[in-house]
């Protein structure tokens, strides 16, 4: 199996907006800015978790530390498409990202068995044992959505992504089956993730402030998950 392995660590920021305080924050940060080559792509997501959703109860749930399992890929795939394996935690407030590169359709059947990858790398260790210790993970949701990644001119390190069109499902769940599912955010709204290794610029604090854009702890796949858990309990209740 042949896989290459990314290692990332930075802190992670979030804030929602609305189209007005989106339509402004661009018009400031488009000065410092750039787009670059994969500035606007959808992005699409397998979450892999316990059949009781233990994974994501634990990380909604509070505590200081939350990890996460998902096959990515940046178009709809084919079998033989680029696809990343990511093991995702993050621990006070710094966000730990581990992920192989394979093919789509050789990470789909991977994830799917009890198959080890264990001597390629660490990377691949750590994900077998992550396997290993939880046992019975299991694609459990499809999240995909539309975003604009924009990189700092004076600070590659620096990241803005802005992502819209959010929609997630628990059946078919393959991403070969292509884009549908929920909306997650009401029209209009984006979700902005700021991205830094230290220390926030002070222009972009200080517009954050002036356009009273405020934090966010949102999760896509938590917020996901309290929709469906929200939409079962409307349907006992019928």
């Amino acid at each position: 199996m042949n896989a290459s392995q990314l290692v990332f660590e930075r802190y992670e920021k979030k804030y929602l907006l609305n189209s007005r305080q989106y339509e402004a924050f661009r018009k400031e940060a488009d000065k410092h800015f750039h787009m670059g080559e994969y500035g606007r792509s959808g992005i699409y997501n397998i979450y892999y978790d316990t059949p009781d959703f233990l994974l994501i109860r634990r990380s909604i749930n509070g505590g200081v530390y939350k990890e996460k399992l998902r096959l990515r890929a940046y178009s709809v795939p084919e079998d033989g498409s680029p696809a990343f394996v990511e093991l995702k935690k993050k621990y006070k407030g710094i966000v730990y990202k581990r992920r192989i590169e394979m093919n789509y359709g050789e990470a789909f059947e991977y994830l799917g068995s009890s198959e080890h990858i264990s001597g390629e790398n660490q990377i691949a260790s750590e994900l077998d044992y992550f396997f290993d210790f939880y046992k019975y993970l299991e694609p459990q949701m499809v999240i995909s959505y539309d975003r604009i990644a924009l990189t700092g001119n004076d600070d590659p390190n620096l990241r803005i992504t802005f992502d819209n069109n959010i929609l997630w499902r628990t059946d078919s769940l393959d991403l070969r089956k292509g884009v549908f599912g929920e909306q997650l955010l009401a029209d209009g709204m984006v979700l902005m993730e700021v991205k830094i290794p230290e220390a926030m610029p002070l222009w972009m604090a200080e517009t954050i402030s002036r356009l009273k854009i405020y934090p966010t702890s949102f999760s896509k796949y938590g917020m996901a998950y309290k929709q469906l858990i929200s939409d079962t309990q409307c349907l006992a209740r019928a």
